[in-house]
């Protein structure tokens, strides 16, 4: 839990510092700009004033001397304009200013260098005596195509900054508010992928407990819920796998139990009748049949250690599948007639040698007609068939028995399913399909209740 505060704390950091560098930068570039457009716009209007004080100057008093004619300019447009006026003659002396500056002075600033050059300029400064800042806009004053002098025009940008100042007060409180409902916002969804997390991680850790009946809650159809749901269908499957399990061993212990009761009935029984050898015989042919049970039984008990472990292994060779499945007819045939169940062989002629492990094929096969057998009433039909392709040796047992349920087979090859109390340990089809991929093959079964089985074994050749 403490791991999983730590990562709320991240998460809301990580979205404050988000919001916070937005927010910074965005209302920066505003400040920016909406300094730029007032900065622009007085900019705009004093050139407009300057170029009509030097229209004015370049038509009408060109010829004149401009030393005489400063005042009269300055007047004239000092009275229609908020801003400071000064005028420079070629060399930059100033000719005539407002209140505050001396005549004489020599001005070499860019924005006055630049107008005595030909070209409108502007400057944006401090004051030197009060540190206000300011904005002049200089403007070219000729006689026909020579610069006899320069119009300047001053203002103060102190108006200006306050507004730009009360703007960014009103954006930074903005901004704070932004940063605040931000956190809020940033808590909320900080919790929203951390409190699931944390209710998976608490029902997570129930079930490591063995209590595989709890369930995640699902809040919202995403990872997190998708998460969830596999954690749900996982519990799901560990319990039903383990109901199974439970099953198998109460299967099996009765499976042992029973050969090993019948054994040692006649054990007793053989021991005090010695004599009677009719009885003796029958007692051990008994005994011979639950010792082979026993043996069956074990054995599938190995192969499916093996099976868990991955250490099921092939001692593959060359095989003769029609020698096989040919040999494994013959074994079955007394079966089928002591049973009163028609056998049908039908192999293929020149069916290819297969590289596969004898054994295990064999024993496959037998699982596989073992079931036929036992699920198929007197009068019954089995058939074994063999062919090939270029691709494939594919063999069928089918039957005409009783079939299996269609909720039942999907699942028939998992381990310790068991379709109905007569179907064995529950580990004979898992072991066969387990055997058929471990030769690079597939093990299907088609079924309907009632209306027999048909198993198929594909292998490459």
């Amino acid at each position: 839990m403490n791991r999983l505060q730590g990562i709320r704390k991240r998460l809301v950091t990580s979205y404050l510092l988000v919001i916070f560098l937005t927010v910074f930068i965005l209302e920066a570039l505003l400040l920016i700009g909406i300094r730029q457009y007032y900065v622009d716009n007085v900019k705009e209007i004093m050139r407009q004033q300057a170029e009509v004080t030097a229209n004015f100057y370049n038509l009408y008093l060109a010829g004149s001397d401009l030393v005489r004619e400063a005042p009269f300019l300055y007047d004239s447009f000092s009275q229609v304009t908020t801003a400071q006026v000064q005028i420079v003659d070629q060399q930059g002396v100033l000719l005539v200013a407002s209140p505050g500056l001396d005549r004489g002075e020599q001005v070499n600033l860019p924005d006055v260098q630049r107008a005595l050059a030909g070209e409108p300029g502007d400057w944006q400064g401090v004051l030197s005596p009060t540190n206000e800042p300011i904005l002049a806009v200089t403007q070219p004053l000729k006689a026909g195509e020579q610069v006899v002098g320069a119009v300047r025009l001053l203002t103060s940008l102190t108006g200006v900054n306050e507004v730009i100042q009360r703007v960014a007060l009103l954006l930074v409180t903005i901004g704070l508010a932004v940063l605040l409902l931000g956190a809020g916002v940033s808590m909320y969804l900080s919790s929203t992928i951390t409190r699931p997390v944390e209710r998976i991680t608490g029902v997570a850790l129930q079930m490591a407990k063995g209590r595989f009946n709890e369930r995640a809650a699902k809040d919202y159809d995403d990872e997190i819920g998708k998460l969830a749901d596999t954690l749900n269908y996982m519990a799901g499957e560990i319990a039903r796998q383990d109901h199974l399990k439970n099953q198998f061993i109460a299967s099996i212990s009765h499976e042992l139990r029973t050969p090993l009761t019948a054994i040692k009935g006649w054990a007793v029984t053989l021991r005090g009748s010695l004599e009677n050898k009719a009885e003796m015989l029958a007692g051990l042919t008994i005994i011979e049949k639950e010792s082979d049970r026993l043996t069956s039984l074990v054995e599938e008990l190995l192969d499916f250690s093996k099976l868990a472990a991955g250490k099921i292994t092939l001692a593959r060779d060359l095989v003769n599948a029609g020698e096989l499945l040919s040999s494994l007819a013959k074994m079955v045939t007394p079966r089928a007639l002591r049973q009163g169940i028609h056998l049908v062989v039908d192999i293929q002629e020149e069916i290819p040698a297969i590289q596969a492990d004898a054994n295990r094929l064999k024993q496959v096969l037998i699982n596989l007609l073992d079931n036929a057998f036992k699920f198929t009433p007197t009068g019954g039909s089995i058939s074994i068939t063999a062919l090939s392709n270029n691709q494939a040796l594919i063999i069928r047992v089918s039957d005409t028995g009783a079939g299996i349920a269609a909720n039942h087979l999907p699942r028939v090859k998992e381990r310790f399913y068991k379709a109905s109390a007569h179907s064995g340990s529950g580990l004979g089809l898992a072991i066969c399909d387990e055997i058929i991929k471990l030769h690079g093959g597939e093990l299907t079964l088609a079924s309907e209740g009632g209306q027999g089985t048909r198993a198929e074994v594909m292998l490459p050749l």
